[in-house]
């Protein structure tokens, strides 16, 4: 996080999302404030708490995508939710406790590859060392006048090289028991796992499978001994609290006052979220987690319903509201193009598996761009969404005619003519209802 002024997150995101710079901005001196309130003293941090932000905008122009790049950029915990899943108090279905236990979760897998990717060396080591010794017993009739040591040593240089990935081998391995919930959604679990491991309980099965399987589960086997889950577990509830992410979208669908669903109301919802937002403390399975200093942001399209007509108390902890504008025929082309793996890089990957040799060009790019806006303005918006649609249209006969990796390099030149002749149905009729995502 020390690494990032907001101008660099927003040039990293710029990799990514193209326009949108008010939301870049606001979420990118979100992030930078967290870290300047780490430098400052407890008494002063207690006092700080993070300005959640609102996006307004359409579908498909970028909100979601802004906040996950944002959390992958830093390696803080991110958990996207949708505001209508949720049912307020009493009623049965899922509470809004639950997102901060969600997110409890996404930290301990976060934090659990890192301390996996430190001791995976050593881990792999002693996978390579069990394999070998179940390969040696299985080939001892080649071990000639070669030492037990040296021969299994020889495997263990093998089976490192990749020698033996497809060679099939029984091999005992833990069974875990998966955690038993005793209440769907409480967030409370027993684990049994861990119960059997801290009684030195480890229950094994054996299983016939190729060697590269029975690496990587050793490999996970042996990481998870030499992990102190107990400092991962602090470790993942600290990053939780400090430098979680919560992207609540949909918001706008339970705004309105005094609407009510079929059982539940939409206020009612609004009031359960609102003590996880102004801060409190959760149970989970890991232990308490406090919410004050995790950062929501809150995303809807608001085209019926307005900021407004949420309850005056959340608007009040959602202090920071910019607003998406919908794309733009130089965005589509920006996005065509631009970003890291942009769309057209993507097709052409795909079908170069098929030796495809795809290229579009400048005026096709300008087209597609052109028609994307066009039926956007005149339909349902989607957004960014909508090149997906468009691109599928355009290259379904290439992609079904492409006969594999078996027949010679076919180069494919996409021009503004062949653009306009793939796609004129759409053009013409709006009927895009088969292929909207």
């Amino acid at each position: 996080m020390a690494d990032f002024t907001p101008k660099q997150t927003v040039h990293e995101l710029n990799k990514y999302i193209i326009g949108q710079a008010e939301a870049k901005k606001a979420v990118a001196i979100a992030l930078r404030n967290r870290y300047r309130r780490s430098q400052l003293s407890p008494e002063l941090q207690e006092e700080i708490t993070p300005k959640n932000i609102i996006m307004k905008g359409p579908t498909g122009v970028g909100k979601t995508e802004i906040a996950r790049r944002l959390a992958k950029l830093v390696k803080a915990p991110f958990l996207k939710v949708e505001a209508t899943k949720y049912t307020e108090v009493g009623y049965v279905g899922r509470d809004v406790e639950s997102m901060v236990r969600d997110l409890a979760e996404c930290a301990i897998r976060l934090v659990k590859e890192e301390k996996t990717a430190e001791v995976r060396y050593k881990a792999t080591a002693t996978a390579e060392r069990r394999i070998a010794k179940v390969l040696a017993e299985m080939k001892k009739e080649e071990r000639g006048e070669l030492s037990k040591e040296l021969f299994e040593q020889n495997l263990v240089d093998d089976i490192h090289a990749g020698k033996y990935d497809n060679t099939m081998i029984e091999i005992e391995v833990d069974d875990v028991p998966k955690p038993l919930e005793l209440s769907p959604g409480s967030g409370a679990a027993i684990d049994l796992g861990s119960i059997f491991n801290g009684m030195g309980m480890h229950k094994k099965k054996k299983r016939k499978i190729s060697v590269s399987e029975a690496k990587n589960l050793i490999i996970a086997e042996e990481a998870d001994k030499l992990i102190d889950n107990d400092a991962v577990t602090a470790e993942a509830i600290r990053r939780a609290e400090n430098d979680g992410i919560i992207f609540i979208d949909e918001i706008d669908k339970i705004a309105g006052k005094g609407n009510q669903g079929a059982d539940v109301s939409r206020e009612g919802v609004q009031r359960d979220i609102l003590p996880i937002v102004e801060g409190c403390t959760v149970m989970t399975k890991y232990g308490p987690v406090k919410t004050d200093y995790i950062l929501f942001i809150a995303a809807g399209a608001f085209h019926v319903s307005k900021v407004e007509d949420l309850i005056p108390e959340l608007q009040g902890r959602f202090p920071i509201q910019v607003e998406l504008k919908s794309l733009t025929k130089e965005d589509f082309i920006n996005i065509l193009t631009q970003p890291q793996n942009a769309i057209t890089t993507q097709y052409s990957a795909l079908l170069a598996v098929d030796n495809i040799d795809l290229h579009f060009t400048k005026d096709a790019i300008e087209k597609i761009a052109e028609i994307s806006e066009d039926i956007n303005a005149t339909s349902e918006d989607i957004g960014a969404r909508r090149l997906h649609t468009v691109m599928e249209r355009l290259l379904e006969d290439i992609s079904y005619n492409a006969g594999g990796n078996d027949y010679p390099v076919i180069q494919v030149d996409v021009n503004a003519k062949y653009v306009e002749e793939h796609l004129e149905n759409i053009t013409k009729n709006r009927d895009l209802k088969k292929y909207v995502l």
